[in-house]
């Protein structure tokens, strides 16, 4: 029964794994421009030695020398992907909360390096700069976008051009990719470049992208499929246990009585 245990083990592992997702993807429900990850399985078959071999018969009653092929299966995660699909857009009102309709990033600057977000919820530090709600500057062409001290009012269009009482002072660093599964997560709601991706940066606004002033992206999770999706999980993962409980007892039964003297 050693294989049950192995199999029962190895999905309770994944089922686990993808809890953790599920969870995560949960908790950040409300987070601005989150995007959802999601997981999928595959079986990956176990070869026996005697599946590769094919021995020729003398005549149509010989018997095989050979058992029969036989292949076993266990669970293995074949892809972690995140989903990008567009979130839903709230209205704030607020002139420095920024959303994208369509594809592409914000550019921000923090103290480990460049990174990419979603999230467009953004305001100034005492020195006019533009930053995250972390204190991180968000870039434009030439760098951080600076505000003048003074002013009245702030428009950005849907270019990311950005006014200060009607002088421009500077437009937004929007980048996307030509392949956005080279991204990776890397925390506080950011991605950067995965490494050895060969992914290239394109303009998203040469493809339609806008940006949209005084309104925020919401998470693109379903609070209802994650929810389901989770009661899946724990059913799975109960199934999983009991088949390594009736493994168990099968194995200690064996062991106890094989040999005993009758």
């Amino acid at each position: 029964m050693e294989n049950a245990m192995f199999s029962g083990l190895f999905a309770a592992l994944t089922s686990e794994h993808r809890m953790a997702v599920i969870s995560n993807n949960l908790a950040n429900v409300n987070t601005v421009g989150y995007k959802a990850d999601t997981l999928a399985f595959r079986d990956t078959m176990i070869h026996f030695a005697h599946d590769f071999i094919r021995e020729p018969l003398e005549n149509l009653r010989s018997k095989p020398l050979f058992p029969e092929a036989q292949q076993r299966a266990r669970v293995r995660l074949a892809v972690e992907k995140t989903l990008f699909v567009q979130g839903g857009m709230k209205y704030t009102g607020n002139p420095l909360d920024l959303a994208i309709a369509g594809d592409g990033f914000f550019r921000i600057q923090t103290p480990n390096g460049d990174f990419l977000s979603r999230n467009g919820a953004f305001c100034q530090n005492v020195d006019g700069t533009l930053v995250t709600k972390q204190g991180w500057p968000v870039l434009g062409a030439g760098g951080p976008i600076q505000i003048p001290g003074g002013t009245r009012s702030v428009q950005i269009n849907s270019e990311g051009r950005v006014f200060a009482d009607g002088e421009e002072v500077g437009q937004l660093d929007l980048v996307n990719l030509d392949r956005p599964e080279g991204l990776e997560k890397v925390g506080a709601n950011m991605f950067r470049l995965r490494p050895g991706s060969t992914a290239q940066e394109i303009d998203p606004r040469a493809d339609g992208s806008l940006i949209s002033q005084g309104y925020l992206e919401d998470a693109n999770v379903n609070p209802v499929l994650e929810m389901v999706n989770m009661i899946e999980v724990h059913r799975t993962f109960e199934a999983m246990q009991k088949i390594m409980q009736t493994s168990d007892s099968v194995d200690r039964e064996a062991i106890t009585k094989v040999g005993k003297a009758r």
